[in-house]
């Protein structure tokens, strides 16, 4: 596997075909094909489904394209560092809230060292900006939608909560349950009306906006919360997690963008997604 392998296969990922690739790498369409070939023996898979016009990734190729685009990106800036002056490239970039700290910082670090010069500002999800990483409710006309994270979300317990010895929790145990609101969130924009349409009432504590700061009052013993399960969610020991019944409580994340806009920021924004992705399954 070599860097020619790998760029020729992200510029088919990206073009959707052989031919419109050739021609992006300004390489003859068989030697293309042949280096494609030679990169899927190699990894013993197939890594597009040949149709009559155009080919599709496999799951493989889904899994390849985060790998390769992170590789080459990050050669990229290995050989600019060499070269002065860099140009700063400003980029806005959306973000909604409750991402997930770690997460996040790990995404937006990556994509802040693969582009030389990148001046990174993070704003408002409806401010003027390149890209924005949203819930597809709050997509706008003339953006496309690249899935990152999918969440599903639990209730967070304090410790000593009289639900601690159950694996899951009612919607009927909520009735008097100490209630942490957090809005926005899209969790909560189902569970609630859910609750009033049953003619539970739970006791509402708070209402704040940050998981971090829900999760502070779970932990202080104030009420329940229902958050997203992020990973280190089960490494606490300060809070108890349970699962919710009757109810499918989930989200999805993901970058949008305006079609048919490819710039250098956003080719590399799109690829860390991808990788992303792929590291969440």
């Amino acid at each position: 596997m070599d860097i020619r392998q790998l760029t020729y296969f992200v510029a088919v990922y990206e073009q959707g075909s052989v031919s419109a690739a050739a021609r992006q790498c300004c390489v003859a369409q068989p030697s293309l094909s042949s280096a494609l070939r030679q990169l899927e023996q190699e990894l013993g898979v197939s890594l597009f489904t040949r149709l009559p016009k155009g080919v599709t990734p496999t799951e493989d190729g889904d899994k390849l394209y985060g790998h390769a685009g992170r590789l080459l990106s990050q050669l990229q800036s290995l050989k600019a560092s060499f070269n002065e002056p860099i140009a700063r490239i400003r980029f806005r970039l959306g973000l909604i809230r409750a991402l997930g700290v770690e997460r996040m910082s790990q995404l937006l670090r990556e994509f802040s060292n693969s582009v030389p010069g990148l001046e990174l500002h993070l704003v408002e999800p409806d401010e003027a900006c390149e890209a924005r990483i949203i819930t597809p409710q709050l997509l706008k006309a003339g953006e496309a939608f690249q899935p990152i994270w999918q969440d599903n979300y639990l209730l967070a317990l304090p410790p000593g909560s009289a639900l601690m010895l159950q694996d899951n929790i009612a919607l009927t145990d909520f009735e008097n349950l100490p209630l942490i609101q957090r809005s926005p969130c899209d969790a909560w924009n189902t569970l609630y009306p859910e609750l009033v349409r049953r003619g539970i009432k739970p006791d509402l504590r708070a209402n704040i906006q940050t998981i971090e700061y829900a999760l502070g009052l779970v932990s202080a013993g104030v009420g329940c919360a229902v958050v997203p399960d992020f990973d280190n969610m089960r490494q606490r020991n300060d809070i108890l997690i349970r699962p919710i019944n009757e109810l499918k409580l989930e989200r999805t994340i993901g970058l949008a963008y305006p079609k048919n806009t490819h710039s250098e920021p956003l080719t590399m924004l799109r690829q860390y997604c991808q990788y992303a992705s792929s590291r969440q399954h």
